[in-house]
This record gives C-alpha cells, structure tokens and sequence, in this order.
C-alpha cells in the first residue's frame, strides 16, 4: 500500500536510492505515491565523504528520516546518516510486513478488489490498528472482534479473519493449573463428568484460545490455556477452575485449585 500524501518532518521513511550525484542522493519513497526525496552528501554518511559511491549504491534500499518538506515546492529534504542500525531494521520489518499485508488484501478480495474499496478498507485497519499488518494479526487473534469497532461489512470482516487466520503467525502462550474434584454424592462419576464439561467451557470458548483438561491421577486433572498472551491464558485458566469447582459443589462434591501438580508426598 502507498500513500497518496506526505511524510512528516522527523518520519523516518523506506526508500529505494534512483541516483546518485556529486551533491547528493535521489530517493524514491516506497511508502509514498510519486514521492521523491534528497538526501544531500553531508546526509550520506557522518564524516568527510569523498565519493558518495562509496556510501550507497543505485537500486540500494534504505532508510531515512525526514528532515523537512516542502510541498509548494515539491521537495523532500532526507538524512540517510541520522537513522541508526536498530531504527533501520525496524523500519524495514515494518515495510516487509505491510508489503505482506497488502498481498493478503488481494487474497481476502481477489480480483475484484478496486482501489475505492481497498482504500476504504485498509483506512478502517488503519484506524483501528495502526497498519495493515497489525490489522490482519489482531485479526487473526481475535476474530470478527477485533473488527467490530470498524464500519467494514460483515462479509469484509468474515475474508479478512479467514485470510489472516491461514496466512498470519501469532505467537501464543501455553500456561498449566491443576484442579482436584471429589464428588462422594449419589452423582459420583457422573456428577465429575459435568464439571469437566463446565471446565472445558461446554464449547462456548473464543476461537482463539485453545482449552484441555485431562486426567493425571484421582482426584487430580489438568488444565492446559493456549492463548494470545499471559493475561489472557491466566483468566481463561482461572475461569475453567472456577466452573469446574462450581459444577462438582452443585453435585454435592469439592474442588480446589492449585499451579503445581501434586506428588505422592504431599
């Protein structure tokens, strides 16, 4: 995706250098639609510069930061030598990562996906994520959710969830509790199968969490949280000991949570 306007003084911007020059370096801007920027020598590199051929080769992608802009001139001032090693690399991950999601746009909407309708759907990412790539990737976490605050269509929202959740890699987090339930009423085994069910969420958990509970040794059963992140995990893992202990003291039995799996010892 490229924009139609203008960088910010202090942006620091994705570029492609188109030529070189004894005064300075041309930068095509890859985030920018027909925007083109200078890089004077004293730019280039810190230092005495004695060949600029020296510090950047034509075709050579790069980062810069934008020192001014002059719009009724058309004119891009940019320092190559004010952006360090870390903020280029960053920058770069970032640019690869909308270059990616703008392939993924193209594979939610296919070929019937115009530039009015990409537009209006990427400037909805943008304002609810900040990129298009962080759009994708919360979508691919959270669902229809992390869209339901946009004015995208539901038929919009349901290609981009399936597109993210077969093309976006979201780091997940597994957390592990134990719960002992005892049931020595009337329902005995049947009364601790139902808490089971109740711990697992009788099927009503969001997409994006990943839930088990599995038997270790009487009266001792696991539960294992896949999630999006700790906090997540932890209130899922919370909330699946607390319906498991609701459920077996409806059934006149006991419950108790505890981290750590117990030994024989104990």
């Amino acid at each position: 995706m490229k924009y139609s306007g203008w960088p910010e003084p202090g942006e620091l911007v994705v570029g492609k250098i188109d030529e070189i020059e004894d005064f300075g370096v041309f930068v095509d801007l890859q985030e920018y639609e027909d925007k083109r920027g200078l890089a004077h020598v004293s730019e280039v590199a810190s230092g005495w510069i004695k060949n600029v051929r020296d510090h950047v080769s034509e075709g050579q992608i790069t980062v810069c930061k934008v020192l001014d802009v002059d719009r009724s001139a058309q004119q891009i001032d940019l320092s190559i030598k004010d952006v360090n090693d870390h903020q280029r690399s960053e920058k770069i991950q970032d640019w690869k990562n909308e270059q990616k999601a703008d392939n993924w746009m193209e594979l939610a909407f296919g070929e019937s996906l115009d530039g009015e309708q990409y537009t209006q759907i990427a400037n909805e990412l943008l304002a609810a994520h900040g990129s298009l790539y962080d759009g994708f990737k919360q979508a691919a976490i959270h669902g229809s959710e992390a869209l339901s605050e946009t004015d995208l269509t539901d038929e919009e929202i349901e290609a981009l969830v399936d597109t993210a959740r077969e093309n976006v890699s979201v780091p997940y987090v597994t957390v592990t509790g134990y719960v002992d339930l005892e049931n020595p009423s009337a329902s005995g085994v049947d009364g601790v199968r139902e808490a089971l069910s109740a711990a697992e969420g009788n099927g009503e958990l969001p997409d994006e969490i990943e839930l088990d509970v599995t038997y270790v040794g009487a009266p001792e059963y696991r539960i294992r949280v896949q999630a999006p992140n700790y906090k997540t995990a932890e209130d899922h893992l919370e909330s699946s000991a607390d319906r498991a202990i609701a459920a077996i003291e409806d059934e006149g039995g006991s419950g108790q949570f505890h981290r750590d799996r117990r030994t024989d010892e104990e």
